[in-house]
């Protein structure tokens, strides 16, 4: 096992932030204070407290991670404050960009205080089974040190990429973030049609969503690209073709999920203030 993670000060332990928690005690987690009010324990040598003001002003985190609600987190702001003045700021709101997020921790601390730094992160639900995809982006002023912390806290819970561009995040929350979603309602309706077809329903259901967990491992570990691994399976006149010829219409598939995407970009693009609400 790698050195010990840091003390945490993690606020809001809800799902994502459990999963993430779960992921840290696993890779060996320096004493840590969590924030939660429904939480009903953390394992010693952890502290469980319900409010920021019960965290003790000696307690120095390596880092502080974001993972409550996004409209409840202004709330928290003024009582973290001075912990953002010793340690980085993770934030894995949705919606909520850094900027922004440096701007509510900056007023709540004394005139001519340093600026916090505040990295944002888009980790997805499949974190909870440590199969998880998290984007990140950082500011200017984030070391290569405090980059690699991240890159390791996220790691315990699935895979982790970078990029340059805070607005790309709007697309990574569409795809990623949102895109579980897709892919359950695939296994939905695979299911939905199997039972249409006269399988009994527990059948369709079994072969429905271990056709798609079993498809998704496979893309995964054989590092073949998706367009490829399709071809692969779809021979010419087959049954696979008969169907590929319907979802690959030109407005079944390839219209229906970019404008999916482009909803829920746009919605991410709302939330953050960057659009206007429509």
């Amino acid at each position: 096992m790698d050195a010990m993670l840091p003390p945490l000060l993690l606020v809001g332990c809800g799902n994502m932030g459990g999963a993430m928690l779960d992921g840290w005690l696993k890779e060996g987690l320096a004493p840590s204070f969590i924030i939660d009010r429904h939480r009903p324990s953390v394992p010693a040598p952890h502290h469980l407290v319900r409010s920021a003001d019960e965290v003790p002003d000696s307690f120095h985190p390596g880092m502080i991670v974001l993972a409550t609600k996004p409209q409840k987190v202004d709330a928290v702001m003024t009582a973290i404050a001075p912990f953002a003045l010793r340690a980085p700021v993770l934030s894995v709101l949705a919606g909520r960009r850094a900027g922004d997020l440096t701007d509510c921790l900056t007023d709540a601390l004394p005139a001519g205080s340093p600026m916090p730094l505040v990295i944002r992160a888009m980790p997805n639900t499949p974190s909870s089974v440590g199969q998880g995809m998290s984007v990140c982006y950082a500011p200017p002023a984030a070391t290569a040190a405090q980059r690699a912390l991240c890159t390791r806290l996220l790691r315990a819970v699935g895979d982790v990429a970078w990029i340059e561009h805070e607005d790309e995040m709007d697309a990574v929350t569409a795809i990623s973030g949102s895109g579980p979603a897709y892919v359950f309602l695939l296994a939905e309706l695979l299911e939905e049609a199997g039972i249409a077809e006269g399988l009994p329903p527990d059948l369709a259901r079994q072969i429905a969503r271990q056709t798609v967990a079993g498809a998704g491992a496979l893309m995964v570990r054989s590092g073949v690209d998706a367009a490829t691994l399709r071809r692969n399976v779809t021979s010419p006149g087959g049954t696979t073709q008969k169907a590929l010829d319907v979802l690959m219409a030109p407005d079944a598939w390839p219209a229906t999920l970019s404008a999916a995407v482009r909803a829920a970009a746009r919605r991410s693009r709302e939330l953050s203030g960057a659009l206007p609400v429509s």
